[in-house]
């Protein structure tokens, strides 16, 4: 409606298109306020999606550096090399509050170096056991994720302290193992060269690599449900690989066992 006061009228009159400004105006506030929310996707924040590309990316860095230590047979100066690069960038992606994506990924080329190697050691010695150890690695991830998936395993804090105190437990009987080991205890190998009792011990291993794959899917949807940022599925990607990796070796060395007691 047009004021009566002339002032305001020649006003209004001066500003051609005035009423479709406003009306512009009127729609794009309506636009706004109707829109849809936005999606992770574009606020930055970190999504499924991100975490599965993020731990793709890092496994096929890790089996690419792998297969060409077990292709070139790079021996143990690689081992070596690849077992202290893997450690000195674990801690520190482990311990950065940045996530630096780069040293994510060169720590599963070190790792990948490291596994690569072992397991040609491995297969030397137990041919066609590494095809079996990975195929028992997938089958325990998948089984745990559905177990997950389904609400079958809640992850509680009561269930995380305890798994906390068994890696404590499990970190402190391998370092005796090992100082066993040099005195000669199990042929070398500590208490896993100890019949029936290294046994046990990779039982326990494997258990509780699975148990602590659960843990990391927890932390994985509690990270999307608080808006972490898109950076941090390379923090998620890194500790699910940890975990995957040590998976595979537990179960490698039960089966290595099992075959030397035949």
């Amino acid at each position: 409606m047009e004021s009566s006061n002339p002032v305001f009228k020649r006003g209004y009159a001066a500003m051609p298109g005035s009423r479709q400004t406003n009306t512009s105006v009127i729609d794009q506030l309506e636009e706004q306020f109707t829109a849809p929310a936005a999606s992770p996707l574009h606020t930055g924040r970190m999504t499924m999606e991100d975490v599965v590309a993020r731990t793709t990316i890092l496994f096929v860095v890790l089996v690419a550096a792998g297969a060409s230590a077990w292709y070139f047979n790079l021996g143990g100066g690689a081992l070596i090399l690849g077992l202290i690069g893997a450690f000195i960038l674990g801690m520190v992606n482990s311990f950065s509050k940045k996530v630096r994506p780069a040293l994510v990924i060169a720590y599963a080329a070190f790792e990948g170096l490291a596994l690569g190697t072992l397991s040609h050691v491995y297969n030397t010695v137990y041919p066609g056991i590494i095809s079996q150890a990975i195929i028992g690695t997938v089958a325990a991830f998948v089984g745990v994720l559905a177990l997950y998936a389904n609400g079958k395993v809640r992850v509680t804090p009561q269930f995380t302290r305890a798994m906390t105190a068994a890696l404590i437990g499990y970190v402190v009987l391998g370092l005796g193992s090992m100082i066993a080991g040099m005195m000669g205890v199990g042929h070398g190998y500590g208490l896993y060269g100890v019949s029936g009792i290294g046994l046990l011990l990779c039982v326990a291993g494997v258990g509780l690599a699975s148990f602590f794959l659960i843990v990391d899917f927890d932390q994985i949807q509690k990270m999307i449900a608080s808006n972490a940022p898109e950076q941090e599925s390379w923090r998620a990607g890194f500790g699910l690989m940890v975990t995957v990796v040590w998976l595979y070796l537990e179960i490698l060395r039960l089966l290595a066992i099992l075959r030397d007691e035949r």
